[in-house]
């Protein structure tokens, strides 16, 4: 599954602001909701639900909050970075500035795996996250994630 597919520019934000983990995914929520066109209120909980199973912070400050909402059809992404990172219960414990939100059918498991181990070996990516980080528009941001490819080693 393309990410092109998934997210559009209109469901990133650049340098946004956000003091605490639950703002930030109320935003992610609303993004999410947007684009699948669902309830904010149901694509927020079901993010804050997963939250409370353990933290979706990789480390480097990057997270992954993910959900599934009954209804929902599609698969829908959005972006958030943040300009100052926050705390996120990340597993190394840093703060998270690069927030990549998922929402996902309840039925289809093999594609959310696959999408979150694609997405895994994306951020692990050093030179692309800090490509990210230095990006200063929606545009420049749906362009590298859209264009990521896994280096051939």
């Amino acid at each position: 599954m393309l990410l092109a597919n998934l997210l559009t520019v209109d469901r990133i934000r650049c340098n946004a602001q956000a003091a605490s983990k639950k703002r930030v995914l109320e935003q992610l929520g609303a993004l999410l909701a947007e684009g699948a066109t669902l309830p904010q209120a149901e694509v927020f909980n079901s993010l804050l639900s997963r939250e409370r199973l353990g933290s979706t912070g990789l480390g480097h400050g990057v997270a992954i909050p993910h959900g599934r909402v009954k209804g929902n059809e599609l698969t829908t992404a959005a972006f958030v970075k943040l300009e100052q990172g926050i705390d996120f219960d990340a597993i190394d414990g840093q703060p998270v500035d690069l927030l990549f939100g998922l929402l996902v059918p309840e039925a289809s498991t093999e594609e959310h795996l696959k999408l979150l181990a694609h997405l895994a070996e994306m951020f692990s990516d050093k030179e692309f996250v800090a490509r990210l980080r230095a990006a200063t528009s929606n545009e420049e941001i749906h362009h590298l994630l859209t264009e990521w490819r896994p280096s051939a080693d």
